[in-house]
Formats: structure tokens, sequence, C-alpha cells
């Protein structure tokens, strides 16, 4: 067994709707309550990092099955969305859709495309880490160039 390390440093200095920092090897930015939220919406917040987290996590695994089936791209973009609720006071993370866009090259690999399409959401390490506790939906478009 292989075990990987990441680590971030956090800098929060001020109160609820001030503007803190966070830090890893590849990502340095601001971070404070979204604007949705009654903060300040300077840099990003924990809504889009988790968005993010589960996106790139699915386009680079999804990535990574086409190219070891030997599935050739045009094109592979994607759109998600993140969909929070607030109720009284209690803030819950319901839900990401993943949108993907993949154009292939050939006819011959459409079925093929559209089975690791689904499975890759499955396969993603963050969607594995976030099975039962938010609901991830894949609304996946691929056609043939």
């Amino acid at each position: 067994m292989t075990l990987h390390s990441f680590h971030l440093t956090a800098n929060w200095p001020g109160l609820r709707n001030d503007v803190g920092t966070i830090e890893t090897e590849h990502l340095h930015t601001k971070i404070s309550i979204p604007p949705e939220m009654d903060g300040p919406g300077v840099g990003t917040n924990p809504d889009e990092m988790l968005l993010g987290a589960a996106a790139t996590c699915y386009i680079i695994t999804l990535a990574a099955m086409l190219e070891r089936s030997g599935i050739e791209k045009e094109s592979l973009t994607m759109i998600s969305e993140g969909i929070v609720e607030s109720n009284k006071g209690i803030i819950t993370y319901q839900k990401i859709i993943h949108r993907p866009h993949l154009v292939i090259l050939f006819d011959k690999d459409l079925k093929a495309a559209q089975k690791l399409a689904k499975k890759a959401e499955s396969s993603c390490m963050i969607s594995r880490a976030l099975k039962g506790n938010v609901v991830i939906e894949l609304e996946a478009k691929i056609e043939v160039k």
C-alpha cells in the first residue's frame, strides 16, 4: 500500500465575515463566506472547493479511463453544479451535478465512452469519499465528431 500526504495551511485572522487564506503546494488563495450566505465573497469558499475537488477528480478519472481504453477524443469539457441548502441556520451540501461534454472521434467507441462516463463517477476517489453524504448526478453528453 502506498500513502500520499497532501498539506494545506490555513490562516483566519478575523471573525465570521473576514477574509482568510489557504495555501498548498500549488494553490494560494483568499477564502471567505460566499455572498449567498451573507459573507463578503472574497476569494473562494468551501462550497466551491468541494465542487472543484469533485469535478477535477471526475474529469481526470474519465480522461485516464478513455486513454487506457484507447478511445480518441477531440474534446472533453464539463460544467458542474453544487447545490447547497440552508434551512434554519443548518447548511447542507445536497448534491453535485456533473455535465461532461465529450466529443470522440469514432462511432465504434460510442458505447464504451458512455459506459466509462458513468464508471468514472463511481471510480473517482472524491466521489467515493462523498458517497452517502452528497448525491452526485451525471448528465453526460457524448457525441462523435
